[in-house]
Order: C-alpha cells, then sequence, then structure tokens
C-alpha cells in the first residue's frame, strides 16, 4: 500500500503546483503583493497580522484570508482592522492549499489590493508542503517556544522566505537566547532573512513594513 499512498500525495502536490502557478500569475498581473504566514499555534499570528492591517490601511489596500480547523474567531478579530477578512475553515484539513485559496478569493474582493496576507492553519507541518502562489512566506517562531524550533521543524524553514520572532517584549523573563536562535534559524536554512519584533510594544515592526515598502515598489515597478 506504500506506493500507492506515496503516488497520490504526489499527485495531489502535483495539481496543486499548478493552481498555485495560475494563481501567482493572476497575483502578479493584479500588481498585488501576496504575502503567506505560518507558525505553530500561539506563535502571536493573529496578532501580529492585526496590527500589519491596521498600520498598513492608511496606505495601501489590504486584506486577508485566514484559516482555522474551526471557528471564525481569528476573522472576528481581524475584523477589527477595518480591513476585508475572510475566514476559511477546513475542517479536519490541518493546512490551506491553492484550491481553498482561489475559492476564498472568487466573487469576495470588488476591487484590487495591495497586498493579501494568508494567514495559515497553525501547524509548522503540513503547510510546507503546499505553495499558495503567495510572493512571501513568513515562518513566525515566539520566544515562548524555545531557541530549538528550526531544529524541530527544519522543513518549514526551508520553504519559508523570512523567519519572525514574535513577542521579544517577553524575552528576559523566559530567558529566551537570541543568538542561539539564530543559529539555529541559520544551520537549517543559511543566509535566512530573521525580523525580530513585538507586536504589543511594536519594537521591531519599522524593518517589517520597510520590507513590505520593497516588495510592493518591486511589484509595481514589474
Amino acid at each position: 500500500m506504500t506506493p500507492r499512498l506515496v503516488e497520490v500525495r504526489k499527485n495531489v502536490l502535483k495539481q496543486n503546483d499548478l493552481l498555485a502557478r495560475e494563481l501567482r500569475g493572476r497575483f502578479r498581473d493584479a500588481g498585488m503583493v501576496v504575502v503567506s504566514l505560518v507558525s505553530s499555534p500561539g506563535s502571536g499570528k493573529t496578532t501580529f497580522l492585526e496590527k500589519t492591517l491596521t498600520l498598513l490601511q492608511p496606505r495601501y489596500r489590504v486584506a486577508a484570508l485566514v484559516g482555522d480547523l474551526a471557528t471564525e474567531n481569528d476573522a472576528q478579530r481581524l475584523a477589527r482592522s477595518q480591513a476585508p477578512v475572510k475566514q476559511i475553515v477546513t475542517g479536519t484539513v490541518c493546512h490551506l492549499d491553492a484550491t481553498m485559496v482561489r475559492n476564498a478569493l472568487e466573487g469576495w474582493l470588488p476591487s484590487p489590493l495591495d497586498f493579501l496576507f494568508i494567514e495559515n492553519v497553525g501547524n509548522l507541518v503540513c503547510p510546507s508542503a503546499y505553495d499558495l502562489g503567495e510572493d512571501l512566506r513568513l515562518v513566525l517562531l515566539s520566544v515562548t517556544e524555545g531557541e530549538d524550533k528550526p531544529l524541530k521543524y527544519p522543513t518549514i524553514f526551508n520553504t519559508a522566505d523570512v523567519a519572525v520572532v514574535t513577542k521579544t517584549d517577553l524575552a528576559e523573563a523566559v530567558e529566551f537566547d537570541a543568538p542561539l536562535c539564530e543559529r539555529n534559524i541559520q544551520s537549517v536554512r543559511p543566509g535566512m532573512r530573521v525580523l525580530s519584533l513585538s507586536s504589543k510594544t511594536g519594537a521591531g515592526l519599522d524593518r517589517w513594513f520597510e520590507l513590505l515598502d520593497s516588495l510592493h515598489a518591486t511589484k509595481r515597478a514589474s
């Protein structure tokens, strides 16, 4: 049975990759920057995204898709930013895929966007295999999770573009070793860009918004 399971998985991923390529083309033609966020539950992903949507809105047209196994709790939180937000309830599925993204976008947004953010299901395993057509994939880890997350889940770090260390306002309290975390990230993905920030205090968010501004300028120029 094992070869059959492997074959089915390959076929599923192939179809996902084809649709993701189609989505990426649509996003490119629309001049829209698409950013996906992956992390384990409790990393501060939703708080970070709410802050991002709120602070970007005066300058850009933004929206978000958010995936969870159940409830619309995260979408309700993000709606406080006043940005358009749509929940994708996956049921028993531990990740978003390109089909879910395409279906969620169908007939949803009447006007073009500058940024679309996709918050994946809280999971550091399954999302690594599924391309969503994004321009940038962030992997988040909080200081409360420990410095060894990259070593335990190397695949998700190898498929992401930027690592974001969150909740840095708690670093001293939990005795977080930032240099060790950086070394662990670099051992898994040499040269990976790392942003350290606190959504609560705002520390480090300036570098994040500089990156977004750069992505937007590049997309508009292409």
